[in-house]
């Protein structure tokens, strides 16, 4: 039989609560400005900055929750796409619409090197490669991707979406899904050479996670 979680206790909920707009607070303060000082987090959060150390040691804890979240969604989202029905190359293109929806990659790429990775996250940031790598392949094999084309690929895509940013939520949601459209597209031009120049490299994809 099911058992209902006991309710946590009015200061708990409270610091539940606090800790949700700290992170909500961190998050659209660093996505816009990863070199933000971690008091405009206190300040957006609308919380003393005592309260906000008293949860996080420094702006690198922070960070790493933020990075260790992101990558939580895309681990997430790619364990969902190779336990599901779909045929490969839906399992793929659904996987990459709900990780651009998600701006995965604001959490990740976009924060990484602004901060020291800890082993923990060193292991997470290899499971989500290797999960997506897993979901690439996967349509690859079933000769629904263009001749040429590699995990790292499909990373640098993301990249280039989190990119955009055109000051309004909704509107930036658009044009993201309007141009992961056509890169899927370009994904799946299989009848397409292979495009110019080798792939980039893991290497040269996770060379980013070094601190500046």
């Amino acid at each position: 039989m099911e058992t209902t979680p006991a309710p946590m206790s009015g200061r708990k909920a409270q610091a539940a609560r606090n800790d949700q707009v700290i992170l909500e607070a961190a998050r659209a303060v660093f996505v816009a400005d990863p070199d933000a000082p971690i008091s405009a987090v206190a300040e957006r959060a609308g919380v003393g900055i005592s309260a906000l150390y008293r949860r996080y040691a420094g702006k690198e804890d922070l960070l790493r929750k933020l990075c260790s979240d992101g990558l939580r969604t895309y681990i997430a989202e790619a364990e969902a796409a190779l336990s599901g029905q779909d045929d490969p190359w839906e399992a793929l293109a659904g996987f990459m619409r709900r990780v651009v929806d998600a701006d995965v990659h604001s959490l990740t790429i976009n924060l990484a090197g602004t901060f020291t990775p800890t082993e923990d996250l060193g292991r997470e940031a290899a499971r989500a490669g290797g999960l997506a790598e897993q979901v690439f392949d996967r349509a690859v094999r079933a000769g629904a991707v263009r001749p040429g084309l590699n995990t790292s690929d499909m990373s640098l895509i993301f990249d280039q979406l989190a990119a955009l940013h055109l000051g309004d939520e909704e509107r930036t949601a658009q044009i993201r899904r309007r141009h992961l459209a056509l890169m899927l597209d370009a994904l799946r031009l299989t009848s397409a050479p292979p495009p110019p120049g080798p792939p980039p490299t893991a290497e040269e994809v996770t060379r980013r996670w070094t601190a500046r």
